[in-house]
């Protein structure tokens, strides 16, 4: 069960557990969670259950949410993590391990799978976006893009991802294959795609997009560069390249 607790200098003034797939947190009495102080917005910010794992998004609030003193617009949730709004504070307790989180054991490196058709189109956009340096259309398999993966780019600097926080700061993944999937099906998945002029993050599946540097990447195929940050459910990630 997660809930969350509710809390102002340091004292305990509720408990709301969330069963609900959205619960939302603002100034105004219609909200799940009501916080009368003039430094939250009448539509603060809301909490999405999507499984097992819970993901607070800001609304475009005047003063911004905090999750463990640090401003977010889309943040997983740990269970420990403390949301601040204004001077009142709301702790997230669960006794669900997240699946999303990325851990020594967990799916960070492995290949997504997607239907053929969809990651088809993906590739076939980005062509039409760069039709003079895009490479043809890739052969998709039956199952996975997993032989997709494998397939070796030109030589080049080879990119790098440095997980920046949660329990796996300090992780690394080489990105020596041709497509890097990040992220969970069904919540928010990304691609990296090495090409012959370097490395481009696109956006694949959820409501929100990818974050590079704070801010929002959209649909289309964004370039990397050395010491990029990217934003992925919660999770950031300084790209960088290593000098040939």
């Amino acid at each position: 069960m997660a809930k969350l607790i509710f809390s102002l200098d340091d004292k305990v003034l509720n408990e709301f557990p969330l069963e609900s797939e959205r619960t939302t947190i603002g100034r105004r009495p219609t909200n799940d969670i009501h916080i009368d102080n003039l430094a939250v917005s009448g539509e603060h910010a809301v909490i999405l259950k999507k499984g097992d794992d819970f993901y607070i998004e800001d609304k475009d609030s005047t003063n911004g949410t905090e999750v463990n003193d640090k401003l977010v617009k889309s943040y997983l949730l740990q269970s420990g993590d403390l949301i601040s709004l204004g001077k009142h504070q709301l702790k997230f307790i669960s006794d669900a391990k997240s699946k999303n989180h990325i851990s020594n054991d967990s799916a960070f490196e492995k290949t997504v799978f997607f239907r053929p058709a969809e990651l088809a189109e993906i590739m076939r956009e980005q062509a039409q976006a760069e039709p003079s340096t895009a490479a043809p259309d890739p052969v998709i398999s039956e199952r996975s893009v997993l032989p997709l993966a494998e397939k070796s780019a030109p030589a080049m600097a080879v990119g790098r991802i440095q997980v920046l926080n949660g329990t796996s700061v300090g992780r690394e993944l080489i990105l020596n294959k041709a497509l890097t999937t990040l992220g969970k099906t069904g919540v928010q998945v990304s691609v990296i795609t090495k090409r012959p002029q370097g490395y481009f993050v696109t956006h694949v599946e959820g409501k929100v997009f990818p974050i590079v540097n704070g801010n929002s990447i959209g649909s289309q195929a964004f370039e990397l560069s050395d010491h990029d940050v990217i934003e992925l459910a919660g999770v950031k990630m300084e790209f960088y390249l290593d000098k040939v």
